[in-house]
Formats: C-alpha cells, structure tokens, sequence
C-alpha cells in the first residue's frame, strides 16, 4: 500500500466553521468557555472525555508535582535559546522541551508500560509479588536501569513521589497499579540489594493508570508541565538574565585537552 492509501484520514478533536468552534463535539465559546477549567479542557482534548473530580483533582496534582525543579537541563537550555534569540520565545520554549527525555524529565512513560506488561502477567495467571519480580529481575540481568528509580537530589526519599501516593491512599485513588508501584519499590531494593529511590515518574504513571488514563496519555502530562515552567524561566530571563551567564559556566566547567 502506498502511504496515505486506504481508510480516509480522520480528527475527532476540533473543527472551525465560520459561525462556531467545535471541540470534541461541544461548542467551544457556547459550552467549554467559562465552564471549564484549563485542566479539565487538557483532558477533554487528549482523551474525547471530560475528567471526573477525582480525575481533574489528580490531573492537576501530577501537573503541580512535574512541572519545576530548579536549573534542570530543559530550563538552562531555554534561556540560553532565548540569550541567544531574545525575539524568539517559541524557539527558545522548543528547545527546552527537546531536552526532556527519560533522564532529565522522568521516565513515567516507560513506568506506565513496565506497570502494564506486569499487570497483563497477572491477569495471565502469576502471582501479584512473583511477577513483579520477575519484571524487576528482568530489568536487572539484561543490565538496563529500572524506570522510576534513582535520583540525584532526592534520597532516601523523593517527597514529591510520596505525597502523590498519601494522597492516592487518602483520596481512595489508589488501587492495581499504586499497589504494584510499592511492590516494585520493593523488589527493588531486595533484587538490588539496597534501597533505591522511588522517584516521581513511577507514582505519576501509577496513579494515571489507576484513574483510567490511557497509557500513551502518560508522558503528555510531564511535557505539558513542563512546558509551564519553561514559559516561567523565559518570562523571568526576559527581565533578569542569565543565559549568558550559564554559557560562561559550562565553559569554564569543561576543560579544553586537545589530546584527549
């Protein structure tokens, strides 16, 4: 088949007439506009539906949780853009997102799959613990990192991963994956053999799954979080510079040795 052929191509999120703004089959200025909030409409837009409370009050707290976190790479990379464009705010917003990948941002997506796949074990026939395990185990003797463990600032604990699970259990949010969340963290630290920090991204992913977000929703809402903050550093870069000044840093930080 040649790309493009078959099924017609096909949007069910918005169309514009002359007259009115249809979003997902509501008017956007009749209906959406003043009834909404801006959370409730980012989940009316990714999922076709409009969020329950305890959605909307998760969505937003998963958004708070994700969106800041000092001088991280995205944000430097930002307003350096923008020092060395100061008329390009989009440019520099781009460039700052480029740079949020499982290392910088968090690894919820690759949380999410790794909750799913140990959830359809389960749901084969395993045992709750022995499929955890054997997910953990897995990750550990091909060599590779566990999504959503370790972080540089954070230990023993990760406050931020902490308060999403108390409220989860409080909020009588948590349930199948929360539950398997803390059973990761567990084998974990036995397959390891000493205790690693749970950090955000694998309660962000679990709490989603939990409240019925699809799992290729999950990474939008770090890099819609994100997005926030950076607009914040470049407003901020506008009016107190410091670009420049980040430039010179990594200069200075990175010796020059033409023989390496």
């Amino acid at each position: 088949m040649t790309l493009g052929e078959g099924q017609a191509p096909t949007t069910s999120i918005c169309q514009a007439y002359p007259e009115h703004v249809e979003v997902r089959g509501r008017d956007l200025a009749g209906d959406l506009m003043g009834r909404v909030t801006f959370t409730e409409y980012f989940h009316l837009l990714l999922t076709g539906d409009e969020p329950t409370p305890t959605q909307r009050e998760f969505l937003d707290l998963l958004l708070v949780a994700i969106a800041e976190h000092g001088m991280m790479p995205t944000n430097v990379a930002a307003r350096m853009t923008l020092a060395a464009d100061p008329g390009s705010l989009q440019g520099a917003v781009a460039a700052g997102i480029l740079g949020c990948g499982p290392v910088i941002l968090g690894t919820a997506e690759r949380c999410a799959g790794f909750l799913e796949a140990v959830a359809a074990d389960i749901e084969s026939g395993a045992a709750r613990e022995a499929a955890v395990d054997r997910a953990v185990r897995a990750v550990s003797e091909s060599g590779g990192r566990m999504p959503g463990f370790g972080h540089p600032v954070h230990t023993p604990l990760d406050p931020r991963a902490e308060r999403i699970l108390e409220l989860a259990d409080g909020r009588a949010v948590s349930a199948c994956y929360v539950e398997l969340a803390r059973l990761t963290r567990d084998s974990v630290h036995s397959v390891w053999g000493r205790p690693l920090t749970m950090n955000v991204s694998l309660p962000i992913a679990a709490v989603l799954l939990d409240l019925g977000f699809p799992p290729q929703t999950v990474k939008a809402i770090p890099l819609l979080a994100r997005t926030a903050s950076l607009l914040a550093h470049l407003v901020e870069e506008q009016s107190s510079p410091s670009g420049l000044a980040l430039a010179g840093a990594a200069e200075a930080a990175v010796v020059y040795d033409p023989h390496a």
